[in-house]
């Protein structure tokens, strides 16, 4: 009897020993929330001394939107929190709408190293990651949105009342983006005329059009031969209404039109493609606004330009920090300092030229302006018989190259390396450069290229499906399924049959994922891509010992939709491994130089990566309904 009262007090101390833990748990898990949801303090603006007696203008950034792991176009909140900290580092501090307003107007200094932030669109995702980082870096950002979208039910922006709210803690101010969001002059890339369409029917057709496309506000309605279909009048009585909607949206809205305008699309030259629209879209925007962003790509304004005419940079979703930084640099501010990540793994290397940050396993290695970015393996100039791991993760529009048994200067050199989404090996022997294999990787995963004519038909097939999906009535509907069915029976000759290849043009924002593994020793290289075979025992000249290097190189300016304009490339060398040639011990053969983490850097580094997963689900659904 008295062992059953004994076992019994146990177990109710291990019951509230268990509910107590429970408990501390549940705390600390709500304190992590409520820290990671509200923002408790309130912004702090720049202090008088940090104003500078030289004048050198400020940085604009302006981004697409936030989420929390990033896409092709929102960046990932951490590595925004990296471009921040950076920024930080660097000395930036952010200005406001207001400040812009005061150093044009009034002749106010700006500190040495100013910032403006604008988030485009109104996303609510947006301020959820990116508020929080506001806060860490008691930085001010602008949030602009379309007047449209105000009155919409789109849970996907912010409405009127969040937006006020945003700005009661001086973290935020908004902007604008225009009234609406609306493309017209569409043509596919095969100059076949779309005519105008809202965002929903262009997000579904952009992989088929071209660059031949226009915003609401900047051109003539046109036909498919590039005449105007309206007259001057009705041309000026439309923008006149949609600045006319957006003046009194936001003033019913929100209770004022807001300061910060950023017209779209930008680098028009004036404040539209044609004389007339330029000058009806002046009037209204020096009518509503106190200033307005009008050019992208060049992030320095300065008192040289107009208020109206100032200019901003859009980072891209896959920027690493120091591109980014790169950028900022080439504009005018040649103090910038590159972030080089992990100390000890930095310390191994000679960056000879660029920028390079050793992050995650990977080398982020950056070039100049227009140039490339090189690096060489420290004391280690004796490799000969190597195997060598490594995925590459740069854009497939550029150059990431691996060079073995270098000469110093790169005077001799086995290369293995992907160029604009083709594997590329080759040698430099004596002062003959010479190419062993140029493969196309396309043709490698089996992918041949379609005729002209099947991607003409395809091209077709899709427009026609959209609009059909899209269609606002049932006689448009009819009218796109007849269209659809005649172009499904249409004869599209194959290559074989005499119609030329098509390739695509490569963008430079598409992104690359290779795993290279290179095995070289004596005279003999084999290369694999992706597991599979890309290059056996070819013979190269070039057979004694020598050093590693790593190279990015910017391929020119690409093709980008958009019309975002890139100098700088990154090439991303992630897990690279070397190991001594010893194919009877395979991945037991002796390591000569490793990415990867061990011990507890790689305890840490998993925990960072894995565990916080979930929590970050949670937070953003529970935000999400908060707000």
């Amino acid at each position: 009897m008295l062992a059953d009262e004994e076992y019994t007090r146990q177990k109710d101390r291990h019951k509230r020993k268990r509910a107590i833990l429970q408990g501390i748990i549940l705390v600390a898990l709500v304190g992590v929330c409520i820290d990671a949801l509200f923002v408790f303090s309130t912004y702090k603006p720049y202090a008088a001394d940090q104003v500078s007696g030289q004048d050198r203008g400020f940085v604009a950034l302006s981004y697409f939107g936030v989420d929390r792991t990033g896409s092709s176009d929102l960046i990932g909140s951490d590595l925004l929190d990296e471009h921040l900290t950076a920024l930080q580092q660097n000395g930036f501090v952010t200005i406001t709408g207001k400040d812009i307003e005061n150093y044009y107007k009034n002749g106010q200094n700006l500190p040495a190293h100013a910032l403006f932030l604008n988030f485009e669109d109104g996303r609510r995702d947006t301020v959820v990651f990116a508020e929080k980082l506001l806060e860490k870096h008691n930085y001010h950002g602008t949030v602009s949105t379309y007047a449209d979208n105000l009155k919409g039910d789109d849970n996907k922006f912010l409405r009127p009342k969040e937006l006020l709210d945003l700005t009661k803690y001086g973290y935020w101010e908004l902007g604008s983006n225009g009234y609406r969001l609306y493309f017209i002059n569409v043509f596919d890339r095969w100059d076949h005329y779309q005519g105008n369409m809202n965002p929903v029917i262009y997000s579904h057709m952009a992989s088929v059009l071209g660059r031949k496309y226009n915003h609401y506000l900047m051109d003539y309605i046109r036909d498919d031969k590039d005449f105007p279909v309206e007259s001057y009048q009705a041309m000026k009585d439309r923008i006149t209404d949609d600045y006319t909607m957006l003046r009194d949206t936001y003033t019913e809205k929100l209770g004022y039109v807001p300061a910060v305008y950023t017209l779209m699309h930008a680098n028009t030259g004036r404040f539209g493609n044609h004389p007339d629209v330029s000058a009806v879209n002046e009037k209204w925007i020096r009518q509503l606004f106190a200033m307005n962003f009008n050019r992208e790509g060049y992030s320095v304004n300065n008192r040289k330009s107009s208020i109206y005419d100032l200019t901003r940079m859009e980072p891209r979703a896959y920027w690493p920090v120091n591109h980014l930084l790169m950028r900022i640099k080439d504009d005018g501010y040649p103090d910038i300092r590159f972030v080089d990540g992990d100390p000890e793994q930095y310390a191994q290397w000679n960056v000879q030229k660029g920028a390079a940050e050793f992050k995650d396993q990977a080398i982020y290695l950056t070039t100049d302006s227009k140039q490339s970015g090189l690096m060489e393996l420290r004391d280690r100039d004796n490799l000969q018989d190597v195997r060598l791991t490594v995925a590459l993760k740069g854009n497939q529009f550029g150059t990431q190259k691996i060079y073995l048994r270098a000469g110093e200067g790169l005077n001799r050199y086995v290369t293995v390396g992907l160029v604009n989404n083709h594997l590329v090996i080759g040698e430099k022997y004596g002062s003959a450069e010479k190419t062993l294999q140029d493969l196309d990787l396309q043709l490698f995963d089996g992918q041949s290229y379609d005729s002209v004519e099947q991607d003409q038909k395809a091209v077709a097939e899709q427009e026609r499906e959209v609009m059909l999906r899209y269609a606002p009535n049932t006689t448009v509907a009819q009218n796109q399924l007849e269209q659809l069915q005649k172009v499904q029976q249409q004869k599209a000759r194959t290559v074989e049959e005499g119609s030329p290849e098509y390739h695509p043009t490569l963008s430079y924002h598409k992104r690359g994922n290779r795993k290279l593994e290179i095995e070289l020793h004596g005279n003999l290289l084999t290369v694999s891509v992706d597991g599979r075979a890309a290059a056996a025992n070819l013979n190269v000249s070039v057979t004694g010992p020598g050093r590693l290097y790593l190279e990015s190189r910017w391929p020119g300016y690409g093709y980008s939709q958009t019309n975002l304009a890139d100098d700088v490339y990154d090439g991303v060398f992630d897990g690279l491994k070397v190991q001594q040639w010893k194919p009877e011990k395979g991945d037991k053969a002796p390591v000569l130089y490793d990415l990867h983490y061990t011990g507890w850097k790689n305890v840490k580094y998993q925990v960072r990566k894995n565990g916080y997963r979930v929590l970050d689900k949670v937070l953003s659904f529970v935000k999400y309904r908060m707000r």
